[in-house]
């Protein structure tokens, strides 16, 4: 009853999360896939390139009405950061989660079993270091969120940009041994509708765990946020 009062009250909101996870897992996963089907046409710097692109896309498009989160570990990370409110942590999350799982399941539908789906997966199966990498981009991706999207001392503008080109230059450097995912969402609607479940935790576990010390280290370094006032 709570949980259906929660989507009620922001319904717009969570509709709202729901496309732009949707759109960010559609064109990220998607340009995995098909570069697997044009034989490499789009190469890895430009799968890299489409996350980066449709993450600043999505934030100068939708900011202004659910904050563009599009991530579980962000939204997690806004609420114990203290700057979102706890009846909305649940239906921001299970919009990001079945946004992405639908837009995994068109790309199915669309292209086959392919490239599993654009699922992350840790290289030679070393889940270690994966779950250390993932920990350490997702902590400068929250970084980068708190330092150019909330803090008033930012310079007005850039924030999209900003994360845009974090969530792109990470995914460039540190896709091909994670996956680069920084992401539950992201990673959970491939695993989901293709059934490769190998390791999925860490990117879950790493993610959030990534935000929170993001959180922890800028809190210290804003005076606890107050000087995002000023």
């Amino acid at each position: 009853m709570l949980v259906t009062k929660s989507f009620i009250n922001c319904r717009r909101e969570a509709l709202t999360e729901a496309i732009g996870t949707f759109a960010l897992v559609f064109a990220g996963t998607g340009a995995v896939m098909v570069n697997n089907l044009s034989q490499g046409a789009i190469t890895h710097l430009g799968i890299s390139f489409i996350f980066g692109a449709i993450v600043t896309a999505l934030i100068y498009s939708t900011g202004h009405i659910s904050g563009a989160h599009f991530n579980p570990a962000v939204t997690l990370a806004f609420w114990s950061a203290g700057f979102f409110p706890k009846r909305r942590v649940l239906p921001y999350i299970l919009a990001q989660v079945m946004g992405a799982i639908a837009a995994s399941t068109v790309l199915l539908i669309s292209l086959g079993r392919v490239a599993n789906l654009g699922a992350t997966l840790p290289l030679n199966n070393n889940w270690l270091q994966s779950f250390a990498l993932e920990t350490v981009l997702t902590f400068i991706l929250m970084f980068v969120i708190l330092g150019s999207g909330l803090d008033s001392r930012a310079p007005t503008g850039f924030a999209g940009l900003a994360i845009g080109l974090t969530v792109g230059v990470e995914a460039a450097f540190m896709g091909p041994i994670t996956g680069a995912s920084m992401n539950p969402a992201r990673s959970f609607a491939p695993a989901f509708v293709s059934g490769i479940w190998q390791h999925h935790w860490l990117y879950w576990v790493a993610p959030i765990l990534g935000a929170q010390l993001a959180v922890i280290v800028y809190k210290q370094l804003s005076n606890g946020f107050h000087d995002f006032q000023e």
